[in-house]
């Protein structure tokens, strides 16, 4: 495409110079004829000088303006200097050049003109040199102002283009991080439950072998449901919308049935709730269910013999508060533990819903676990 542009140009031009030139060429030849030589010498000269309009546009177009005066055969270049220049939309560079142009017609006109051509009258000669010089610069304004058009075009497509891909990077990262806090959620629990069990196999050598089979069928009922766990979360993933009816999110009436497993397992837990669970939001619900989830999990993993206290209250008017507490391990002393992937992932959860968490320990070395939310989401 390119190419093709610069030979229509080169076309353009051979036909403005021959026909120029050859209006003249016979007088030049016959009435002095080192005028056509040297009107064909500048033309040549002009050819070459063209090519280098774009990266030094005013002297190329001073240059072909003041050799137009005595060459007929640089008009061709002279135009395409005049509007090349023009596209740049510099007035302090294209009225100069303009006012040279037609200057140089004038004087072309007056000293330079054969006697067919000074036949014409005066008035009408220098109107056109005028009309040409006014049609040179609005055909270059106009090329300019499209150039430029297409060129912001250009540059929004591109920033749509880049913003479009920001945003799917974006939703793509929020849906990872999503998928990692369920999976998280689901499977820390179930896998930190066979842990102590197995735990209790390797290090406990007094079990008799009826609570060894009761030990290892909690090992299997546990690791069967984070597998059942598992599929269905995949499952999840791979339909589309419409392909399956969801299954009812977990939420606080589940707590039940969540801390009776965590007895089964042998943790101490002492729960009570206080709120009407009939008006609570199902979104704060399904959360309340995580954290109570998350600090069971993370009360077997650090304290495993420890006893858990809970308690849920609210209402309303004041939100949901939930308190979690449990001792710390003797290695841990007074230090406040380090949080995991599941206390942060917890606390983006809370806080994309209005809530707040906050993890201390008390000054008896009691690991306290607070966290507040909205009644509604």
């Amino acid at each position: 495409m390119a190419w093709t542009g610069r030979l229509w140009r080169l076309a353009v031009m051979l036909c403005i110079s021959v026909g120029a030139f050859a209006t003249r060429a016979a007088y030049l030849w016959d009435e002095a004829r080192w005028w056509f030589i040297t009107d064909l010498a500048l033309g040549v000269l002009s050819y070459i000088v063209i090519w280098w309009r774009r990266s030094h546009p005013v002297p190329v177009t001073t240059f072909t303006n003041i050799v137009t005066i005595m060459s007929s055969s640089s008009l061709g270049p002279g135009i395409l200097a005049m509007v090349s220049l023009s596209t740049r939309r510099r007035w302090r560079e294209i009225i100069p050049q303009a006012v040279l142009s037609v200057g140089a017609g004038i004087i072309a006109l007056e000293f330079f003109a054969t006697p067919t051509e000074a036949s014409d009258p005066v008035i009408v000669q220098y109107t056109v040199t005028v009309v040409a010089t006014a049609a040179m610069v609005a055909w270059g304004l106009y090329i300019g102002s499209r150039r430029e058009l297409l060129a912001s075009w250009r540059a929004r497509a591109l920033a749509s283009e880049a913003e479009q891909q920001a945003k799917v990077m974006q939703a793509r990262s929020l849906e990872r991080a999503r998928i990692a806090r369920e999976m998280h959620d689901i499977l820390a629990h179930r896998i930190s439950a066979m842990s102590m069990s197995a735990g209790a196999l390797a290090y406990r050598s007094d079990l008799s072998g009826e609570q060894i089979r009761e030990t290892a069928q909690t090992i299997q009922e546990t690791s069967h449901l984070a597998l059942t766990e598992l599929r269905e979360v995949l499952g999840v993933l791979r339909e589309g919308p419409g392909d399956a009816t969801p299954e009812e999110p977990q939420g606080v009436p589940d707590l039940s049935a969540l801390i009776e497993e965590a007895r089964r397992l042998g943790m101490r837990v002492e729960s009570r709730c206080d709120i009407d669970v009939t008006s609570l939001s199902p979104a704060i619900s399904r959360t309340l269910y995580r954290c109570v989830q998350e600090a069971l999990t993370n009360a077997r993993r650090h304290s495993p013999s420890a006893p858990v206290t809970m308690h849920i209250r609210g209402g309303p008017d004041h939100g949901v508060d939930l308190l979690v507490e449990n001792p710390l391990p003797l290695s841990m002393g007074s230090s406040r533990p380090t949080p995991g992937f599941g206390l942060v992932g917890l606390a983006e959860r809370v806080e994309l819903h209005g809530g707040r968490q906050s993890v201390t320990v008390s000054e008896d070395k009691r690991f306290l676990l607070h966290v507040w939310l909205p009644w509604q989401s």
